[in-house]
């Protein structure tokens, strides 16, 4: 298994940690933010390659987030999952920012590693995918 560098960002302290320590279990080095701002600025340091970025942050709309870190020197490379409590009406607008693929946030750990193990392989559907099933 490849382990990779991971940023979860989502404004719930208890989704952020969940699936940091997940993905750590998993074997992947993780880091997690609970804003956009924290989320830049961690990327920036840690260069991860890959983002788990919450479409609803409060504070910094997901989809601007995922374009920005793509525009940031140094971070062009990073794959973005977007995360949605529902099927997102912001796909479209996500997959122009670099988001590749969007999944609904009921989590189950096997399914989200399988999830990003595909992606670490190459392109796969940008379709919602819930994260709950098998």
């Amino acid at each position: 298994m490849e382990r990779l560098r991971i940023l979860v960002v989502d404004d719930s302290l208890d989704t952020a940690r969940t699936l940091t320590y997940l993905l750590r279990d998993s074997g992947h080095l993780a880091e997690y933010a609970i804003n956009g701002a924290s989320a830049l600025e961690l990327a920036k340091r840690h260069r991860p390659e890959l983002v788990l970025i919450d479409i609803g942050l409060p504070d910094y709309d997901g989809v601007k987030l995922a374009k920005d870190m793509k525009n940031t020197p140094g971070l062009g490379h990073v794959r973005i999952i977007a995360l949605t409590g529902r099927n997102s009406d912001d796909e479209e607008r996500g997959l122009a920012a670099g988001c590749e693929l969007f999944l609904t946030k009921t989590v189950d750990p096997r399914t989200l590693e399988k999830t990003i193990l595909r992606l670490a392989e190459g392109p796969i559907s940008a379709k919602a995918t819930p994260l709950g099933g098998g």
